[in-house]
């Protein structure tokens, strides 16, 4: 299987610039005072669907050939990853088509939809519409894009921290969500290319923990999936961006739901802004190592903003009941 490599990203970073504004990467005061040292947000939930994957989706659609435009693509998604596909599509004049869990955030799907994409739900899980996007991808000959196993969509995600290192040359640690893990494998080739000293850490929900397990245990394997935070929702392992977070991934930690919903109402009161469980993940898990992390210039990916009003009153709840 072909690896991203750094020149890649660069490539990606010319692809995505006419169509992608760069996001802000902001440090707070509030912030820096509640983890006790220097930290900046990069902002993906500023991103026009609200989520870091846009950059690969763009990426990887401008360069279908012309028998894979007129085929039209499909993919499976709980929200981001499909969002990115359909507007890529959209851009680019290609017919998508997105399978989602029945259950799927209501608000991604309209998106999805006011896009253009077709969207179709199927199963309980994500795991399941995946296996139904395959299906039909076989069936229909349509182009599969794969939400981790694509060389263009890690190098078109890994612009985010070429962007962060240009802004802030000294971080010394990053801290990225990990769903299928294509975000956190593309920021291990980016940071590490501009400073192998780097430390990027990756932070998953321990309702559903196969990325995690599959990182400690250097296999890929299957576990329970049971989290309400759609970006860490993976019940199964993906190969490619496991091999390159093996290879590079310096730290992984498993936080509770509990955890991601008090970061997402730290995110609200201290840095001002939106951010779905999964964008708040990193902030749980700076948190979680405050004390490891004194003294360092500290990134969090804000992975995206898309949180459903359903889950943003859980936060809420959880917090004021303390």
């Amino acid at each position: 299987m072909y690896f991203t490599t750094f020149t890649d990203v660069l490539l990606a970073q010319r692809r995505i610039r006419p169509y992608l504004p760069r996001t802000p990467l902001h440090s707070y005061p509030a912030m820096n005072v509640l983890l006790g040292t220097e930290v900046y947000i990069k902002h993906e939930n500023y991103q026009p669907v609200g989520a870091f994957k846009v950059r690969g989706g763009i990426n990887l659609i401008s360069q279908l050939t012309a028998e894979e435009r007129e085929r039209g693509v499909i993919a499976a998604s709980t929200g981001n990853h499909g969002q990115s596909v359909a507007y890529a599509a959209r851009l680019f004049g290609v017919r998508a088509r997105i399978v989602v869990p029945e259950k799927a955030n209501p608000g991604k799907v309209a998106a999805m939809q006011g896009m253009g994409a077709e969207v179709i739900f199927y199963g309980a899980t994500f795991d399941e519409a995946k296996l139904h996007c395959e299906a039909l991808a076989q069936e229909h000959g349509y182009r599969y894009i794969h939400s981790g196993n694509e060389p263009m969509l890690i190098a078109g995600v890994a612009t985010e921290v070429l962007e962060m290192l240009e802004d802030e040359p000294e971080m010394q640690v990053i801290i990225v969500p990990i769903g299928g893990g294509s975000g956190a494998a593309g920021a291990c080739i980016a940071a590490h290319a501009i400073n192998p000293a780097v430390r990027v850490i990756g932070v998953q929900s321990e309702a559903s923990p196969a990325a995690y397990e599959s990182w400690r245990q250097r296999r890929l394997v299957s576990a329970h999936n049971s989290t309400l935070e759609e970006g860490l929702a993976t019940g199964v392992a993906i190969e490619l961006p496991q091999e390159i977070m093996w290879q590079s991934l310096h730290d992984f930690l498993l936080i509770t739901e509990e955890e991601i919903m008090q970061a997402m109402i730290w995110m609200i009161e201290r840095a001002h802004t939106l951010a779905e469980g999964a964008g708040a993940a990193s902030l749980a898990a700076a948190y979680r190592m405050r004390e490891e992390l004194q003294g360092k210039k500290v990134g969090l990916i804000c992975s995206g903003g898309n949180s459903s009003l359903e889950h943003l009153r859980k936060a809420l709840a959880l917090v004021q009941d303390r």
